[in-house]
């Protein structure tokens, strides 16, 4: 198995850097995301990571490998509020994982196409949600907690006041009371 190779890029290089890493073989788009960054008061904003691969060469004459299977990890510093240009004419498959990042991390791309003419239009997220739920600034909503409709003894029916005394189930995955607030 072999490493990535690993490299850091200006913001201002990052499509410069991806076309180069293309026109040097690594032509297989495999994936790309970011990293929320917001904690670091230095330099907040989130790294956007791109990974491609460089297939194996065959030799097509006795058919064993040239060489073998290489990857290459690119990474950028994108401070809050800049937009990064986009990648999807150097890889299709980019569009996908730009639509994602933009509406999960809330990442701008400039100059997006992925044929539609739709742009950087919500992919996963019900209509009219707002926020970015993968930046750490957001606010995650508390889960209700009720009883678990199947914790229930056997024969006992739905009226709990015509059932025995029982210790009440939570659902699973959520804590009991031990974990909450003490008084």
């Amino acid at each position: 198995m072999s490493t990535d190779e690993l490299h850091d890029v200006a913001p201002g290089e990052w499509h410069e850097a991806v076309s180069a890493a293309h026109a040097t073989g690594f032509t297989f788009f495999d994936w790309l995301s970011a990293v929320d960054r917001t904690y670091d008061e230095a330099n907040p904003g989130y790294d956007v990571v791109l990974r491609a691969l460089a297939l194996p060469r065959i030799d097509p004459v006795v058919g064993e490998a040239l060489e073998g299977l290489r990857a290459m990890r690119l990474t950028t510093r994108v401070p809050d509020g800049v937009a990064l240009a986009s990648v999807t004419d150097v890889y299709a498959g980019a569009a996908w994982h730009e639509r994602e990042t933009h509406e999960m991390f809330g990442v701008e791309f400039s100059g997006f196409d992925d044929g539609s003419e739709g742009g950087l239009r919500p992919l996963l997220l019900p209509e009219g949600f707002e926020g970015t739920p993968l930046r750490k600034s957001f606010v995650l909503a508390a889960r209700a907690s009720k009883q678990w409709p199947g914790g229930k003894e056997p024969g006992e029916g739905h009226d709990s006041s015509k059932s025995p005394s029982r210790r009440r189930v939570q659902a699973p995955g959520v804590p009991g009371p031990e974990w909450g607030p003490r008084s």
